[in-house]
C-alpha cells in the first residue's frame, strides 16, 4: 500500500521561503518518479514539478528559477524548496507518486496522492 505524507506547509511572506516535504512509503523513489502539484481556492489542480527515478528534474512555467524539487533515495524522501514566494502560490501543495519511473505533468498520469499540506503567502 502506498502512503505518502507531505509537511512543512504554513505562512510565509512574499519574498520569503518555505520548504514542504514528502516521506513515501509502499513505492521506491530509486526507480519510480515522484511529484508536486498544487490547487488555489476555487482553481484546479496543477502541475508544479516533478523528478524522475534518475534525478532530472522538470517545473511548471510559474514556479521555474524560484522552487527546487529533490529526492533523496535512501530517505524515500522528496522535497520541495519554494524561494521568492508570491500571494499567488498561496495553495494546498499535494505530493503525487506512479508506477513508472518518469514523471509527467498530467494529473491523471498518477496513481498515488498524498492528503496536501497548506501554503499561505501573506504580503
Amino acid at each position: 500500500q502506498v502512503q505518502l505524507v507531505e509537511s512543512g506547509g504554513g505562512l510565509a511572506q512574499v519574498g520569503g521561503s518555505l520548504r514542504v516535504s514528502c516521506a513515501a512509503s509502499g513505492v521506491s523513489l530509486s526507480n519510480s518518479a515522484i511529484g508536486w502539484f498544487r490547487q488555489a481556492p476555487g482553481k484546479e489542480r496543477e502541475f508544479v514539478a516533478h523528478v524522475h527515478w534518475s534525478g532530472t528534474t522538470g517545473y511548471g512555467d510559474s514556479v521555474k528559477g524560484r522552487y527546487t524539487i529533490s529526492k533523496d533515495n535512501a530517505e524515500n524522501t522528496a522535497s520541495l524548496q519554494m524561494d521568492r514566494l508570491k500571494p499567488e502560490d498561496t495553495a494546498v501543495y499535494y505530493c503525487a507518486a506512479r508506477d513508472h519511473p518518469y514523471g509527467s505533468r498530467s494529473i491523471a498520469d498518477w496513481q498515488y496522492w498524498g492528503k496536501g499540506t497548506l501554503v499561505t503567502v501573506s504580503s
